[in-house]
């Protein structure tokens, strides 16, 4: 396993890597945790595995199963419940009958600006405990809540291009409703691995020291890592300048809290 350092919790564990075509395994039934780390260059390039990709389309479904116990009949769309329990971003929501399946997107209802909540476990006791995708402040026990009945969904099309939306796909840069015809759920399966492209090319970023001494591939991952005012915004802005003007593609910029700022510049 060149370039990699494997580290177990303790003996007898199982591990199974794959880089590009080679693969290593440990075979013994009785594993903790395993954590690897390249040795001398944080960049690896390698071709998606039939295993990894059959791990990122059960995503939603191991979310599903996390609790243990067996998922209830999906509850018809306007489903009512009230709120028992409010702990910062989380809320517990109690229904009089079926519940709403996990990740799916409730409404808080009479509240201004709109609180949506994301269902993320099922408790019992006709109780699901819910991700309140914005402040919770001045929610209280017993306030009425309506199961919208499908997952959170955002616009997608050509009529997002341009726009800044949030998580649950309210435009937020003062420019009017997006008038989109189609909306897509945040929570999807990734494409098959028969319909990805696994020959290996290089993206020419036209940044001269990226493309020379740590080129992209296309279709990987990027990390960037740094200090404050060193660039990465810079790079990153640049990054999508060249994709636009070069390659004609479409760049998404997702930014997680203060991080937002960057979509305003």
């Amino acid at each position: 396993m060149q370039g990699i350092r494997c580290a177990c919790r303790r003996a007898g564990s199982v591990a199974q890597l794959v880089l590009g075509k080679q693969r290593h395994s440990l075979a013994n039934p009785r594993w903790s945790r395993l954590a690897y780390q390249p040795i001398a260059n944080f960049h690896i390039v390698g071709k998606r595995n039939a295993a990894a990709q059959s791990t990122q389309q059960k995503t939603v479904e191991s979310k599903q199963t996390q609790t243990g116990q067996k998922q209830p009949v999906q509850a018809a769309k306007g489903a009512k419940g009230r709120v028992v329990s409010v702990i910062g971003a989380v809320v517990d929501v109690q229904f009089d009958e079926q519940l709403p399946p996990i990740l799916n997107a409730l409404q808080v209802d009479g509240r201004q600006p709109k609180l949506i909540l994301e269902v993320a476990q099922h408790l019992g006791d006709n109780t699901v405990r819910t991700i309140a995708m914005d402040g919770t402040e001045g929610l209280v026990r017993g306030q009425p809540v309506t199961d919208i009945g499908t997952p959170i969904k955002i616009p997608v099309g050509s009529a997002t291009l341009g726009r800044i939306i949030n998580v649950i796909g309210d435009p937020i840069d003062e420019r009017g409703p997006v008038n989109a015809e189609d909306y897509a759920p945040i929570h999807a399966d990734a494409p098959p691995f028969t319909d990805m492209n696994v020959e290996q090319q290089i993206l020419e970023t036209g940044i001269k020291v990226v493309d020379l001494l740590a080129p992209y591939a296309k279709g990987g991952k990027i990390g960037l890592f740094g200090g404050a005012g060193v660039g990465k915004t810079v790079l990153v802005m640049e990054l999508i300048y060249n994709v636009a003007t070069s390659h004609g593609g479409y760049s998404v910029f997702a930014g997680v809290g203060e991080r937002t700022r960057e979509g305003n510049d």
